[in-house]
Parts: structure tokens; sequence; C-alpha cells
């Protein structure tokens, strides 16, 4: 009989941070965007709003990103290929949704008229559904990451050559989005959107909306990943991350176990991207840029892989820092990301949080230390 306790989730402090988060993002954040008013020094703006929504997005992104990498040891760098295919399934619904609104007043979205399409292809069929939208959102990234990763993993392909084919599919899916003749708009890719269940987006209320779903999306996807990684599935996770081959002389095929952290993964970014789109307004290839995904990974490196927290610290630290230099000093941020990569490396390899760790551990041994000598 088995004597495996797993560990508590969250420790008593952690249970107050994420009940202090979800205040946050449920109360305080839309009482100062829509009941404080906007010359008040505490009002909260809409442009913040937007900001942070797409910052939370980014956040679930490199929660998926971790699981992969900092607990299994895969890193992945074509994670943007499953965040723009959940965006661009829910995007076919906000384009459906548009109904006759657009510039030549078709039911048809914009591209397709002027492009002399006259019908919608198959693969649009019932995708002015909303439930429907919702399953494609997670069964297109879900579906394409267990194929590939059956076959990779299987393959037993790993380390540096895992990284480059990854990167490979994310660029060939952008490749082929960039074509006209996909039906996915092209180099322009879906935007104008209107309505969501009949609500317009514009609106403060579906703003808001869609602004405290991420942040419970993203609490959501915090537990989730914390209860795995303190799971007997989550100890087999770190054992392949660490000896492989012991894990297989121990019985146990890694194969299931890394294609079904892998699978997960792929579907919590669909659903981050899925969130993005309605909430930026646009979603194009360029979302699955060999690029876009390298800076998921800097962001989990960042914050610290490993670590969960460290991946929502780190896609709010440089997408934070990003969006100040953009505006600042637009054409030095490239320069600065490869800065903060390499700062990184070279004097913070576990992260800002590894290093917060590790500071606390010396802080602890010394006062230790002093206990000891005054005894």
């Amino acid at each position: 009989m088995s004597t495996y306790k797993p560990p508590s989730i969250f420790t008593s402090r952690g249970w107050a941070g994420i009940a202090a988060a979800l205040l946050l993002v449920m109360v305080i954040a839309p009482l100062l965007n829509m009941a404080v008013p906007e010359g008040s020094v505490f009002h909260l703006s809409d442009f913040a709003i937007t900001l942070i929504g797409k910052i939370m997005c980014y956040a679930i992104l490199a929660l998926a990103m971790d699981l992969i990498w900092g607990y299994t040891g895969i890193l992945s760098l074509g994670h943007g290929v499953f965040f723009a295919l959940g965006g661009y399934a829910f995007g076919m619904y906000l384009m459906r949704q548009i109904g006759t609104d657009g510039v030549y007043h078709s039911t048809l979205p914009d591209f397709m008229v002027f492009l002399d399409w006259k019908a919608y292809p198959w693969y649009w069929a019932f995708t002015d559904h909303f439930l429907y939208s919702l399953f494609l959102v997670v069964a297109v990234p879900g579906l394409l990451a267990f194929i590939f990763g059956y076959f990779a993993f299987r393959s037993r392909i790993k380390g540096v050559y895992f990284s480059i084919i990854t990167q490979a599919l994310t660029f060939a899916f952008m490749l082929l989005f960039f074509r006209n003749d996909t039906g996915f708009g092209g180099n322009n890719g879906f935007t104008d959107f209107k309505r969501i269940l009949g609500v317009a987006i514009q609106t403060p209320e579906m703003r808001m909306t869609l602004f405290v779903l991420t942040g419970i999306v993203l609490v959501g996807t915090l537990l989730l990943a914390r209860w795995l990684v303190s799971s007997k599935f989550g100890r087999v996770l770190t054992a392949i991350r660490d000896a492989e081959s012991r894990v297989m002389f121990s019985g146990y095929d890694p194969l299931w176990f890394k294609l079904a952290i892998w699978t997960l993964s792929a579907v919590i970014a669909g659903i981050a991207g899925a969130l993005y789109v309605p909430q930026v307004g646009i979603i194009n290839p360029g979302e699955m840029s060999p690029a876009n995904s390298i800076e998921i990974a800097i962001w989990v490196a960042v914050g610290g892989r490993g670590t969960l927290v460290g991946a929502i610290l780190g896609a709010f630290l440089v997408n934070g820092a990003k969006s100040w230099f953009t505006m600042a000093f637009p054409e030095y941020w490239l320069f600065f990301l490869g800065a903060i990569f390499i700062a990184v490396t070279l004097f913070l390899p576990r992260g800002v949080v590894g290093a917060y760790r590790q500071l606390r551990e010396r802080m602890g041994k010394g006062a230790a230390g002093e206990a000891k000598a005054a005894a």
C-alpha cells in the first residue's frame, strides 16, 4: 500500500495571495475603472485594463510553457502556433458575429468578399455557434499537439533537436496562414470584431467581463498547474526532466507522460489565445512568428522556470517593460530584450523567483548561524 501523501497545493500565504489576486481582478480593478471618475488619480483607464488583460493572457501562455519546459525539461520554441490557433478558432466566431456590418455589407467577411469568395469554406461550418467555437479553441491546438508530439516523442527526439523542430512547425504554419487562399485573412488576419453573444465588444461591460474572465482563468490555470506538479504525475514529470533513462528503467513509459503534458500545455496556450483576440482586437499570422515563441521562453526564464509563479511574474515584467520601451524607445526594444536574456543567463540562471529563494535561504542560514554562535 502506497504511503505517498501529496503536498499541499499552497501554503496559507499562497492561498492568501490567490484570494488577493481574485479580489484585485474581480472587485478592485472594475471599481477603479468603472466607478472612479476619469479625472481621479485612482482611475484605471481603459487602456490600462486592455494592457493588463493582454499581459494576463501572456501569463497563461507562460504557465503553459513552464509546465512543459520548467517541469518536464522540454524546451518548445513553437508554442506561439498553439496560442495563435486558439485565437484563430475563436476569431472565426467573432468574424461570423460581424454579420452584414462589414464594409461590403455581406454575410461573408470583408476579406472573402474582396477575394471574390462566394461561400464559406467547409472548415468554417458551425463557427457561428459560440459553444462550437469554444470546442475548436481546445480541439485544434490539442489535436495538433497530440499528433506532432506522438511522433516526436516516439522517435525520442529531444533537446535542441526538438526545439528546432517546434520552431520549424510554427514557421510553417505562419507561412501557411499568410496565404490568402487558406481562408484566414492572409497577412491581415482577422480584425474589426463587433460582438460576442450579441453584445458589443467595445462596451465597458464587455471589456470588463473579458478582463475578469481572463483573471479567473489565469488563477484557475495556476491552481491546476500547481495541483499537477504536486501530484505523482508531476513527480514523474520532474524525474523525466532530471533523468529520463532512470524513469524508463523504473518501469514508466515517458512517452505518454510527455505527450499528456505537451497536449495539455498546447490546450492552455490555445485558451490564452482565445482570450487574447477579443481584447486586443486582431489576430494575424505574425503571432506565429518564431520570434514570438522565443519570447515566451524568455518570460519563463526571467521569472524562473519550474516555479509557476515565476512564469507569471516574468510575463508581467517583460511585457510591461516592452509596453514602456516600445512607446519611449521603440527602435531599441529588441536590443533591450536581448540584453534581458543575456543578463538572466549570466546573473540570474534561476530567474527572479529563484534568486529570491536563494537570498532567503542564505539569510535563513545566516540567522541560524548567528543564533547558534550566540548560544
